[in-house]
């Protein structure tokens, strides 16, 4: 069933580690490496983790530990981190990082890096961070870069980062696409739901590359939620337990775990949290495998994208990992 365009695009995981109610957080984190040995057998290209502090809803706060154990639990694919987000860190300490990992599984090694703080002030704090931070980002990146070259300007020569080669990736984030596009660098860029600047963002990107070690052209990764299910209406539901979780986050200013749909659907909503709810439920690739081939052959024609990553969440791990499969079944040979 896979169109010639999707037959020839890669697609990817990330997963945040969302956790559900009544659900210890640990839990999300086992169902992360779980979820990464179902994607390599799928076919997926490549498994990331992502970086959250102090937030309620999702238990991966240390990406480079848990993309260890992601990538201990795994033998082929692609492991990586989307994003370690460089404000909180020094350059230093992430090529370390990476390059350990490279090491024990060479050859399989993603740096996907970022240029958000923290969450809340709260939490900025607490990181000895504040938004100017993210301000250094260009100089934080290529310092890492320098790490990994041997072309430190300090004189000191990190070990094992030094001649060893991971792939880097910017998440496009405001600038990230001027900053990938100079850096030489791919870049993953996202959401699906905000067509025209998503395609702004690609073309500022692809105008503005300049080649480099790291990349001799541009690559792009499209990033966005897609949701596959044997009907229309599961899909949607798919959907409803993260779309209940932005809304209230955005009228409480703290992000919970995932509820039941059924749960999340029965709520009684204040008309700004059902106007966030249904935008919430908006604009994502969700239906039958037919409607997502669709969507999805429109997407890449549009972007020109060489991959897709994937960043679906709900509350049902059953019909997530369902949805990863019918998926799974449109790219791959013979789907």
């Amino acid at each position: 069933m896979s169109s010639s365009v999707i037959a020839r695009t890669r697609f990817s995981v990330l997963d945040r580690s969302r956790t559900r109610e009544g659900h210890p957080p640990a839990e999300a984190l086992r169902d992360t490496v779980a979820l990464a040995r179902e994607a390599e057998a799928l076919g997926y290209h490549r498994f990331w983790v992502s970086e959250h502090h102090g937030v309620p809803g999702v238990a991966g706060s240390a990406p480079t530990v848990l993309a260890a154990a992601v990538a201990g639990a795994t033998r082929t694919i692609r492991v990586g981190t989307g994003g370690v987000m460089l404000p909180n860190h020094r350059p230093l300490v992430v090529a370390e990082q990476f390059g350990v990992l490279e090491a024990l599984f060479p050859g399989r090694i993603d740096m996907g890096l970022g240029r958000s703080v923290g969450f809340t002030d709260g939490v900025r704090k607490a990181l000895g961070r504040d938004k100017g931070d993210a301000e250094d980002f260009t100089a934080q990146l290529g310092e890492v870069l320098d790490w990994f070259a041997g072309t430190s300007p300090t004189g000191v020569h990190a070990r094992p980062p030094e001649g060893l080669e991971v792939a880097p990736f910017v998440l496009a984030m405001g600038e990230g696409a001027r900053i990938a596009a100079l850096a030489g660098l791919p870049m993953v860029i996202g959401d699906l739901r905000g067509r025209e600047r998503l395609l702004r963002g690609i073309d500022q990107y692809r105008s503005l590359f300049r080649p480099s070690a790291w990349a001799a052209e541009p690559y792009v990764v499209i990033s966005g939620t897609i949701a596959v299910a044997g009907t229309e209406e599961a899909a949607r539901r798919l959907l409803v337990p993260e779309a209940w979780s932005m809304a209230y986050s955005r009228t409480h200013g703290t992000f919970p775990p995932l509820a039941p749909a059924e749960e999340a659907e029965a709520r009684t909503m204040t008309a700004r949290q059902r106007d966030f709810y249904e935008s919430s439920l908006t604009g994502h690739l969700a239906g039958t495998a037919e409607q997502v081939t669709q969507e999805l052959e429109t997407v890449l024609k549009e972007t020109g994208a060489e991959e897709v990553l994937v960043t679906t969440s709900t509350y049902d791990r059953t019909a997530l990992l369902d949805s990863y499969r019918r998926l799974a079944a449109l790219f791959a040979p013979g789907g």
